[in-house]
């Protein structure tokens, strides 16, 4: 059985993954660095846009 990933984090998990605080990670979706999806009242980021910015992140250093 394949297992599926998910597409969507919740803010805090995002927050949590990168090591960020919650401030710092509002300004890069503000910035478009990170992708918010709006579900109801709820604030998801993209999965891929993580993956992109540590991407972006590692090809720097």
């Amino acid at each position: 059985m394949s297992k599926i990933e998910p597409m969507l984090t919740s803010v805090e998990s995002a927050r949590e993954a990168l090591g960020l605080g919650r401030t710092t990670l509002y300004s890069l979706i503000n910035d478009g660095r990170l992708e918010p999806v709006k579900l109801g009242r709820r604030t998801l980021v993209k999965v891929s846009s993580i993956r992109a910015l540590v991407g972006e992140a590692e090809a720097a250093s």
